[in-house]
């Protein structure tokens, strides 16, 4: 059994992850964290976990993580990058859902995070944990830096593409929409309800923290940087995310082809049928990708569309799926969820 700790688990991310690992066969949850809401049950916080999770929210002084053997940091931003040194040398894994050690380029981290890093020299050790990409360095890693939501659905559309060299890499466009969820559980005005909902809004235009991630992903690609314009939207939805990509293709190929061929061993990647338009809740709870490509007229814009739920997918959910392949098991363990519909 792998011995986990959660450090701050009282998110949305955070109880996402308590309700996949509950489950999850190969799991002992030993401890979750929380400085304000210690010693209370995780059932009174999140009634849905009544009889699931029968652990209290323990604070941090007296959560004895290096007693785990897996770690899971779903806190806010500079959280992990303080503790996890003091973990790794005391031979625990750890998986960062925060964006600590996401972005390879120090300067550029701080810039848009607008804080100094904690332990650079571990941002170079950190294993970006995008499994369709990565799976092999995760395989082997102990600090992996789960990606953003965002990231990983405007990635998994455009990586085929760019894989093959058949777009300019110039002139990207990634047009994504969010739901609420995305920006956490606090109080904050634009996500009451009377804000968001029957309403819908661009944000971040100028610059959002995950641009440079999402540069930095398909940069790897190609093995240089990408000309991409990132523009999220917030929606009137709880979960989900729905991004639509831009290219301009350089030669001729059956897209449909490319896409199946790519991801047809992939467990969580679905590549739909031709013509398609995946819709965000035909993935909702689940930790699937849904894509569909597009060459709208037969003209050299390709258009792709990918859909995940924010916080599954697109953050607790590729977290296990990340630990499922840190630790040697079945990928696909605790995670085939089918979605939720209505």
């Amino acid at each position: 059994m792998i011995k986990v700790g959660i450090v701050g688990g009282t998110g949305y991310t955070g109880v996402e992850l308590l309700r996949l690992l509950a489950l999850h066969p190969q799991v002992e949850l030993r401890v979750i964290t929380s400085r304000a809401d210690a010693g209370t049950p995780v059932s009174q916080m999140f009634p849905s976990l009544r009889g699931v999770v029968d652990l209290q929210f323990v604070h941090p002084d007296a959560a004895h993580l290096q007693q785990c053997d897996l770690v899971f940091f779903a806190t806010p931003n500079g959280i992990a990058m303080q503790q996890a040194r003091a973990l790794l040398d005391a031979g625990v894994k750890v998986i960062d859902l925060a964006a600590d050690f996401r972005l390879q380029d120090i300067a550029s981290w701080e810039k848009w995070y607008g804080m100094t890093h904690a332990c650079p020299e571990l941002v170079r050790e950190a294993v970006y944990g995008l499994p369709e990409i990565n799976r092999a360095q995760i395989k082997n890693a102990r600090l992996i830096a789960n990606p953003g939501c965002y990231p990983t659905a405007v990635q998994l559309g455009f990586n085929p593409l760019l894989e093959a060299g058949l777009i300019e890499t110039g002139s990207l466009i990634a047009d994504a929409k969010s739901g609420v969820s995305g920006a956490g559980r606090k109080a904050e005005i634009s996500a009451l309800f009377a804000e968001a909902g029957d309403n819908f809004k661009a944000y971040g235009v100028a610059g959002h923290r995950h641009l440079p991630e999402i540069r930095q992903g398909l940069g790897r690609v190609k093995n240089q940087e990408v000309g991409l314009t990132f523009v999220p939207h917030l929606t009137p939805l709880i979960r989900g995310i729905h991004a639509t990509l831009y290219g301009r293709l350089t030669r001729e190929v059956d897209l449909q082809a490319l896409f199946e061929q790519r991801y047809v061993n992939e467990p969580f990647v679905d590549v739909m049928p031709a013509g398609s338009h995946p819709e965000t809740r035909s993935v909702r709870g689940s930790n699937r990708c849904r894509i569909a490509v597009h060459r709208p007229q037969g003209g050299d814009t390709v258009v792709v569309l990918s859909v995940i739920d924010n916080l599954v997918k697109g953050a607790a959910g590729q977290a296990v799926q990340n630990m499922n392949i840190m630790f040697n098991l079945p990928e696909s363990m605790a995670l085939n969820i089918v979605p939720l519909l209505p």
